[in-house]
């Protein structure tokens, strides 16, 4: 289906129309972005331990020395084979951002509860860079709710993004994204969580394809996504992260 063709004037009139939008969508996420950082803080006390290569670290450690930490819950459970798709595909868009992340006084680190050689194996797989723990045998993804057990799928009701789900909605693992700052003191304080398509402006491939001329062109939410090594084989790896 094509769409209307018109005149270059035509074309130059709807084009402006557009741009009022575009800035006004601009200057909206700029208020959202102040709302966020205005945020209160929640102070974390509990004590989180991590598999990492360099063995066990605490919460407080994966900051690696800034007073920044942004946490991808990635979806990749102790008894899953492969990482989900979906995450798989705004990890690809990590690494060029890290020396910017940590010139600008912020670490970003990977976490999921399958273990660490289980993590390593994928990590090689898809050739990131990124930092990526493990916290099999903790409580952080059970506390952050991106994280279900076989008891919380057979209640009425799952907590995700901020609200009471129904559990044919959930799965064991789901997205999502966490901020916190530790301070001169050592503290640590959660400042943000987000989940299901609140990371999705981190995909920069997605906010390339909003400016192509077919979008998306997807029948789901990134139902067209495959792990970046199975394009050839695209119908066998359908995304989780519907």
């Amino acid at each position: 289906m094509q769409n209307e063709v018109v005149s270059r004037e035509q074309w130059l009139a709807a084009r402006r129309a557009l741009l009022l939008k575009e800035k006004e969508a601009t200057r909206l996420r700029d208020s959202v972005n102040a709302a966020r950082q205005a945020l209160p803080w929640v102070r974390v006390d509990k004590d989180y331990a991590f598999d990492t290569p360099e063995g066990k670290r605490s919460l407080a450690d994966l900051f690696d020395g800034r007073s920044q930490l942004l946490i991808y819950h990635f979806m990749l459970g102790p008894d899953w084979e492969a990482g989900c798709p979906g995450c798989s595909f705004l990890a690809d868009h990590v690494d060029g951002a890290l020396p910017h992340l940590n010139h600008h006084d912020v670490t970003w680190v990977a976490v999921s509860r399958a273990p660490l050689e289980k993590i390593a194996a994928y990590k090689r797989r898809m050739g990131w860079k990124f930092p990526w723990v493990s916290s099999f045998g903790s409580d952080f993804n059970f506390d952050y709710h991106v994280s279900f057990s076989p008891e919380d799928l057979a209640k009425d009701k799952v907590f995700y993004n901020f609200t009471a789900i129904e559990p044919a909605e959930a799965h064991d693992e789901l997205p999502g994204l966490s901020a916190f700052y530790r301070n001169d003191k050592g503290e640590v304080f959660h400042t943000y969580s987000s989940y299901a398509r609140g990371p999705e402006e981190l995909i920069g491939t997605l906010m390339i394809l909003d400016r192509a001329p077919k979008g998306r062109n997807e029948q789901g939410t990134m139902n067209f996504v495959r792990r970046h090594d199975e394009y050839e084989d695209a119908q066998t790896a359908p995304s989780c992260c519907h």
